[in-house]
C-alpha cells in the first residue's frame, strides 16, 4: 500500500470538496431558481467534463496551465512556481472536472423545494440570504451531501486528468490511481490489487450513500 499516494489522494479530495461545494451551492441555486438567456448553454458547459475523454480534457487544461499561456504565466509570476505538474494545479484541474458532480445534484435538490415554501418564507419577512441559509439549504442538504460524496469519490479515482496535469511526482501529484498504474507497470500485482480494492470499497460505499440520499430527495419531491 502506497500510503504517500493515499495521503495525496485524500488531500486532493478534501481540497476539491472544500473549494468547490460553496461554488456549486451558489451556481446550483441560481440554475434552479432563475430563468435567463443562455441558461441551457451554461448547463451544457457544466456537463462537458462528463462527455470529454479525460485525456482530452487534461490536454486542454495542461495547455492553459503551461507557463507559455497567460494563466500559467500569471500564476508563475505570483507564486513563483509552475501551475502545471504541481499540487495547486492538480487541485484547480480537479475543481474543473468535478463541476458537474457538484452543480447537478445541488441544482436538482434546490429544484425539489416547492415554490410556495420560498413564497411563505418571503411573506414572513426573511431576506433572500436568510431564506437561503435557514430554509433552502436545510431542505436541499441531501443533494449537497450527495455532491460532496460524489466529488470526493470521483477525485480519488480520477486518472487521466491527474496524469496529464499533475504528472507522477511522489508526495506531490502521485495519487492512488497513479500508484496503481505504476505497480502494474512494475508487475507488482499484489500491491496494485490492495490499492484497487481500497478504491473499490470506497466506490461501493459512495454508491450506497448516494442512492439513499437520492431516495430521500424523491420522497421529498413527491
Amino acid at each position: 500500500m502506497d500510503w504517500q499516494a493515499f495521503r495525496v489522494s485524500l488531500s486532493l479530495g478534501l481540497w476539491t470538496v472544500a473549494l468547490l461545494v460553496p461554488v456549486g451551492m451558489w451556481a446550483g441555486h441560481g440554475l434552479a431558481t432563475r430563468t435567463f438567456r443562455g441558461k441551457a448553454l451554461l448547463e451544457a458547459a457544466v456537463a462537458i467534463p462528463l462527455l470529454l475523454p479525460p485525456t482530452v480534457l487534461g490536454f486542454y487544461l495542461l495547455t492553459v496551465f503551461s507557463p507559455r499561456s497567460a494563466v500559467g504565466a500569471a500564476f508563475e509570476r505570483l507564486a513563483g512556481a509552475s501551475l502545471a505538474f504541481s499540487f495547486p494545479g492538480l487541485v484547480l484541474a480537479s475543481i474543473i472536472i468535478n463541476l458537474p458532480f457538484v452543480i447537478q445534484p445541488i441544482q436538482r435538490a434546490f429544484e425539489a423545494i416547492p415554490a410556495d415554501v420560498r413564497d411563505a418564507a418571503a411573506c414572513c419577512g426573511l431576506s433572500p440570504w436568510q431564506r437561503f441559509l435557514r430554509i433552502e439549504v436545510p431542505l436541499a442538504w441531501p443533494g449537497i451531501l450527495t455532491a460532496m460524496i460524489l466529488t470526493f469519490a470521483h477525485t480519488l479515482g480520477e486518472f487521466g486528468v491527474v496524469l496529464m496535469v499533475g504528472g507522477n511526482l511522489p508526495g506531490e501529484t502521485r495519487t492512488l490511481s497513479i500508484a496503481i498504474y505504476d505497480r502494474m507497470q512494475a508487475f507488482d500485482d499484489t500491491s496494485a490489487g490492495i490499492m484497487a480494492a481500497v478504491l473499490l470499497v470506497m466506490a461501493v460505499v459512495t454508491l450506497m450513500a448516494t442512492t439513499a440520499l437520492s431516495q430521500r430527495l424523491v420522497k421529498r419531491r413527491g
